[in-house]
């Protein structure tokens, strides 16, 4: 379990493609894909979302990205079950792409996770206060950040555990949510509530559908976007999985229902209950304020006791499993960008129990930044690193796609046919073009709210706080180029061979020619199950 002193010594064999352990199984897979990214933006974020665009925007922007976030999860699992590395889409950007995109694509997901790791401690802090407590914020700090080091020293089975158990309460949550708003929506709620009689769609007509018009819809989008970052994260989990071929699959279509039923239709539920002019939907808290999660909201004007300290635990639960990912994503690419000569040799150190010890020990002490909240400036310091990270999902979103387009053109040039690939992306090469077409006008919408902030006057430090992000990956990409002097590839530079899956095809061939014999209706239902 990793817990003697012998076990942190370097590890000298084991495949030469993959150092780390093979421990994760499907149901740890399919819980990081369904439930994984579900945490405060989620279930505070969309309160502020909702006041900037009403119940509408929420909706449409939400599906937007779950359609993008649909194809680029699906791009991803072609790829990871056709070439199961570690470092994962990372090293699809220097292998499909770029080098020198694919340097910057890593270093930008680690100072993402690195980032986010702070925050989340932080949060984590301040929603514990809500009970009143006079404890010291940092003391919390301290408290979460201990929780988090013992989880990791147990490798990635820990975060496996810690993933599937956290998933399983912020799923349940939700689905108890649903079941409640349906109740109040139809008038079934307490007398002493809002809800005790039909209640419907009123709040779709009085104060209205959207708020803020077109720029209201815009300036959503990034809250969507920042609500589904870390769904990734089971791509790169994948190279950790007993059997990822196997397994990896079934964790994709998963995604299908959490975007779906867990985002869809708690937030139509959200707009709803939830008028967009409610006050209390700002929050007061700089970083966050679980008395502004909408969630939280319907609970109270239901009348339901106790319902608002359920979710604020789970909210508590979400931002530190949401911390805990940053530690394993960004761990895992910092030891891939180590062992492809991107990064210092000594973040390629992989212990006998499988962990990146560098990596990891490097990415928790970002965690100490969390302290910069006891200062008076805090806040202000937290905005400037979060401008950083702000739109670095994105990036590694669109890189995804790009990649996926490119290795579909580099297999098909040298003479292949997708019926050679063993598990394909439902919407093909057409899903990865829609992805980077969403990707794209997100960013121009991003940049137009950047330019003309909503209820604000325009400035230069407002711009860089919304789009401080791009210039810093093209930084990492120059600095890319001038480190490894290589450029664009040519398709037929892509290499498709090397470190591909050996796949045994007459186990496929049956199970294809088995799925082939069933109904119309029970092959479209094997799609997303």
């Amino acid at each position: 379990m990793g817990c003697t002193p012998e076990s942190f010594k370097k590890r000298t064999k084991m495949d030469e493609e993959n150092q780390l352990n093979q421990t994760l199984k499907p149901r740890h897979l399919h819980m990081i894909a369904i439930g994984g990214s579900i945490g405060a933006g989620l279930f505070v974020g969309s309160g502020s979302a909702l006041s900037r665009g009403g119940p509408a925007a929420l909706l449409i922007d939400f599906m937007i990205i779950g359609v993008m976030m649909f194809n680029v999860v699906y791009a991803l699992g072609e790829l990871a079950v056709m070439y199961p590395v570690s470092g994962g889409f990372y090293t699809y950007s220097t292998r499909f792409i770029d080098p020198s995109w694919g340097f910057a694509m890593g270093w930008n997901y680690v100072f993402q996770w690195a980032i986010v790791l702070p925050l989340e401690l932080t949060v984590a802090s301040f929603t514990v206060e809500y009970w009143g407590t006079t404890v010291n914020v940092g003391v919390w700090i301290t408290v979460f950040l201990v929780a988090i080091i013992l989880i990791n020293v147990f490798g990635v089975l820990g975060f496996g555990e810690e993933e599937f158990w956290s998933s399983v309460l912020k799923l349940a949550a939700i689905v108890i949510f649903m079941i409640i708003a349906l109740v109040l929506v139809l008038g079934g709620g307490p007398s002493n509530g809002l809800y005790s009689e039909y209640w419907g769609a009123r709040n779709w007509y009085n104060p209205g559908a959207f708020a803020n018009g077109f720029k209201g819809v815009c300036s959503v989008f990034v809250t969507a976007a920042f609500a589904f970052s870390g769904t990734e994260l089971v791509g790169l989990a994948a190279a950790e999985s007993e059997n990822p071929a196997r397994s990896l699959p079934g964790a994709v279509k998963q995604v299908f229902w959490r975007i779906t039923l867990f985002y869809i239709i708690s937030l139509l539920f959200v707009g709803l209950l939830v008028r967009y002019d409610d006050e209390r939907l700002l929050g007061a808290n700089p970083f966050i304020d679980v008395n502004a999660s909408p969630f939280v909201l319907a609970a109270k004007d239901a009348g339901l006791i106790g319902f608002d300290s359920f979710m604020n635990v789970v909210i508590l639960v979400s931002v530190i499993s949401i911390g805990n990912s940053g530690v394993y994503g960004g761990s895992r690419t910092l030891t891939a960008l180590a062992e492809q000569g991107y990064a210092p040799k000594i973040f390629a150190y992989i212990d006998r129990s499988g962990r990146p010890l560098f990596s990891t020990l490097f990415i928790i002490a970002f965690g100490f930044l969390a302290y910069i909240t006891l200062d008076a400036n805090g806040p202000t310091v937290f905005d400037w690193l979060l401008a950083l990270s702000g739109l670095a999902a994105l990036f590694t979103w669109g890189s995804i796609c790009l990649a996926h387009i490119r290795f579909r053109a580099a297999w098909k040039h040298q003479g292949h046919t997708i019926d050679e690939i063993p598990f394909q992306s439902i919407t093909g090469v057409t899903g990865s073009y829609i992805g980077l077409a969403i990707i794209f006008l997100v960013l121009v919408a991003q940049f137009y709210i950047a330019i003309f902030p909503l209820g604000g006057t325009p400035s230069a430090e407002g711009f860089f706080k919304a789009y401080l992000a791009l210039p810093v990956v093209l930084f990492f990409w120059g600095a890319g180029y001038l480190w490894k002097r290589e450029g664009w590839l040519r398709t037929s530079q892509i290499d498709i061979d090397t470190g591909r899956r050996e796949v045994d095809w007459d186990v496929i061939n049956a199970e294809r020619a088995k799925v082939a014999s069933w109904p119309i209706w029970r092959r479209w239902l094997n799609l997303i199950v």
